[in-house]
């Protein structure tokens, strides 16, 4: 008995001068969501835990001079914690960077519902912002210079307005959708993109090849549905403060609100600031227009009986911008002394949807938006007025193997401006219905199967099939087939900016046919999952789209006209793309793309290649998270092949065509806590496209309203002693920006409880 207490004696004090510690907490995602079984381990030993269902933690072991805590949880980086044997008790929340792309993604723009982007039959890209932190812009349109196949396209080098192309297609053939929703007007995919902050990107959803058939027009070359945060899971309040060495300055704060049980608002405010008038290839005008602008989002989720959705949002939107000579003040807007190009741009938008109380699920869905333009590019005003208002309710139903979607859809456009193609204000109602049949074949093969009808009161009735094949060779391989139709009505005066600007006469030589499109498209991926940690995904794909009636602008019959007429022929575009994503649970993660593509129209026999449209183009992001630390380092670029750009006639002696051209950029981040501080350069290299060009990007930018041209009797410019290369004034020579280096640093706070 004596010898047992002795013995109880003995471990009560080895125990005491173990000194053990009791370290408890939560293992947590980026977004502050609960890991369950995550996996802790004090390295270099066997003792270890896991966090229970919500995420929760403890463990207690004597803390040595090096002890480390892992830890570690499926498709997201482990993270190594330094442990202080001076301290008695840790509580500590960590967090977790989840590794880009490993999840199976839930996808609703392939089909009109959600789906696992594995099972979808139509191919998704997610792009999370995770991705678009690696090189932080200040909007969308900047933002997507890092999408494969995607690419930004600048159409003024005044006033720096763009588009959105997608596999060499012009920004008119890309529909831009928030939440599912078409409230991104053709007025704003010229002039507002850029009025759409990060901070409320929960992931971009990308679709290239056409959409008719679900979206109707428009989305006949491809799609970007942005998809907003939720309330119920956004972090209580986010900054994001950024400024660059060019005085660029850009504030989003967000905040999320719980009203009573029933009701949760997120409420997202943007601000963003240049003044700094920068002329660097001294042609007497600005390299990059001044902004103001300001944006405030709001977006209501409530809380229904069995789980049924209602949500509302809505944006209000305002910008100011202008470039031009650098003398030029407002007093001259719309004046012929001093040439400037300026734009006054509001909008406002709402979207939601609502469930209806039936048993079966039918969801009306609905958005609103209007856009005031008032403009002048330097003597010609633009003023503007566009609303579209869009409606559609669809039922979703499942019989034996058959998914169903039924839908209906109407869609009110009203346009109107102050140039003489509107004398009377234009508007008009565009109805349509669908169908769709995901049909379930076994557990390897899936069909999908789609038609819509829609009505224009000028064209008349226009069906858009497609069909979809899906088949999985396994859990992580997956062959897609797809092939379908599209149209688009068109509206030059609100998709095209260049036939804006004033430095052309505008011709329309007939009535406008709807553009229509086939496409056929191939998409292989794959992911391999590493005895490390880590896993690899590639992802090719390869296309086809034949156009007819397509409108293309004329440059070149009158460099004083740009010309529109459809197409007396066809115009097909085709390529190949891959991409490659590798990320290892070391810190190691790198997302590499590429696209060769061909993009060309014939015309009487006779085949050229479109303008302004690379045939090879190439995107990486490489990173890395230095181990037992919370620095990482993240090197994003862009490559792009030549292409060829609108000249003036044949003595223009700027080159038809651009060279190999890059922007490369390089960002430093440190994480403590719930900040985050980030710093690092862009357009490392200081490429410009007048970098060691010896001529003009803007023709005659000395003569902006052509005093000193002569011109013959059809208009056209003569050569002459003080003009010996027959140019006028001319600002659409543009295929990137003019940017060059620049410093760039930023703070971002997430508070989540």
């Amino acid at each position: 008995m004596k010898f047992k207490i002795l013995i109880s004696l003995l471990l009560v004090l080895c125990c005491s001068l173990s000194h053990s510690q009791n370290i408890s907490g939560y293992i947590q995602d980026s977004e502050g969501e609960a890991l369950p079984f995550a996996n802790i381990l004090v390295e270099n030993t066997e003792i270890g835990t896991t966090s229970d269902k919500d995420g929760y933690f403890q463990i207690n072991f004597e803390i040595q001079k090096k002890s480390n805590l892992k830890v570690s949880f499926i498709g997201y980086l482990n993270k190594v914690i330094s442990l202080d044997p001076k301290e008695d008790h840790y509580s500590l929340t960590i967090r977790l960077e989840e590794i880009p792309s490993t999840m199976d993604e839930i996808v609703v723009s392939g089909t009109l519902k959600p789906i696992s982007k594995l099972e979808s039959p139509v191919p998704v890209e997610v792009y999370s912002p995770t991705f678009f932190k690696k090189n932080p812009t200040a909007n969308v349109f900047e933002a997507l210079q890092n999408v494969n196949g995607v690419r930004p396209q600048l159409n003024c080098q005044v006033c720096n307005t763009g588009d959105i192309h997608i596999n060499g297609l012009e920004g008119p053939y890309t529909m831009v959708l928030i939440d599912g929703m078409p409230i991104v007007s053709s007025l704003a995919t010229v002039y507002g993109l850029s009025g759409i902050p990060n901070s409320l990107i929960d992931r971009m959803e990308v679709v290239k090849g056409p959409a008719s058939s679900l979206y109707g027009s428009e989305a006949i070359g491809g799609l970007i549905n942005i998809i907003t945060k939720n309330p119920l899971t956004a972090p209580k309040l986010s900054l994001d403060i950024m400024a660059s060495s060019w005085e660029e300055y850009n504030v989003d704060l967000g905040y999320n609100a719980q009203i009573g049980e029933s009701l949760a608002v997120l409420t997202g405010i943007n601000y963003f600031n240049f003044q700094n008038v920068v002329d660097n290839n001294d042609d007497n005008f600005t390299d990059m227009t001044l902004q103001e602008r300001f944006s405030l989002f709001q977006k209501y989720v409530f809380k229904r009986p069995e789980g049924r959705l209602f949500t509302l949002a809505g944006r209000y939107y305002r910008e100011n911008r202008w470039g031009g000579e650098l003398d030029w003040t407002p007093q001259y807007k719309g004046g012929d002394e001093i040439y400037g190009e300026t734009i006054d741009t509001e909008r406002w938008e709402i979207l939601g949807q609502y469930q209806l109380p039936f048993k079966e699920r039918l969801v009306f869905s609905f958005s609103a938006n209007g856009h005031d333009q008032d403009s002048a590019y330097g003597d010609l005003l633009y003023i503007a007025d566009q609303k579209i208002g869009f409606g559609q309710l669809t039922w979703d139903k499942q019989i034996d193997e058959h998914d169903l979607l039924f839908g209906t859809a109407v869609r009110y456009n009203y346009y109107d401006d102050n140039s003489p193609a509107t004398a009377i204000a234009d508007s008009n109602i565009l109805p349509g219905v669908f169908i769709q049949d995901v049909y379930k074949i076994d557990d390897k093969n899936e069909v999908l199967g789609g038609l819509r009808y829609d009505h224009h009161e000028d064209h008349g009735g226009i069906f858009t099939p497609r069909v979809a094949y899906k088949h999985k060779f396994s859990e992580d391989r997956v062959f897609r087939l797809n092939a379908g139709t599209g149209f688009r009505v068109v509206n030059l005066f609100t998709e095209d900016h260049a036939a804006l600007t004033g430095a052309r006469d505008v011709i329309i030589l007939e009535d406008l046919e709807p553009e229509r499109s086939y496409n056929v498209n191939l998409n292989f991926s794959e992911r391999i999952f590493l005895k490390s940690g880590g896993f690899v995904s590639l992802d090719a794909s390869a296309w086809y789209t034949y156009f007819t009636n397509l409108i293309l602008p004329d440059y070149d019959t009158n460099p004083n006209q740009i010309i529109y007429r459809n197409l007396n022929g066809f115009a097909v575009s085709k390529g190949l793309s891959l991409q490659m994503s590798l990320a290892m649970a070391n810190g190691f993660s790198s997302q590499i793309g590429a696209t060769l593509m061909d993009v060309s129209n014939t015309q009487d026999s006779q085949k050229s290649r479109q303008i302004l449209t690379e045939r090879f183009s190439a995107t990486w992001a490489l990173s890395y998270r230095f181990p037992r630390t919370n620095l990482s380092v993240d090197y994003t670029g862009n490559l792009y092949s030549p292409m060829l750009l609108p000249t003036l006639g044949p003595l223009d002696p700027r080159p038809d065509q651009s060279p190999w051209w890059s922007i490369q950029n390089i960002q430093f981040t440190y994480k403590t806590g719930d900040f985050e501080f980030y710093t690092g350069v862009k357009n490392l290299l200081n490429w410009t496209p007048w970098k060691n060009a010896d001529y003009p990007i803007i023709a005659r930018s000395f003569d902006p309203f052509d005093r000193d041209v002569t011109f013959d009797n059809e208009g056209m410019a003569v050569a002459t002693d003080n003009n010996p290369y027959a140019l006028t004034f001319d600002p659409s020579y543009v295929y990137a920006p003019n940017q060059g280096i620049r410093a760039f640093g930023g703070i971002r706070y997430n508070l989540f409880k």
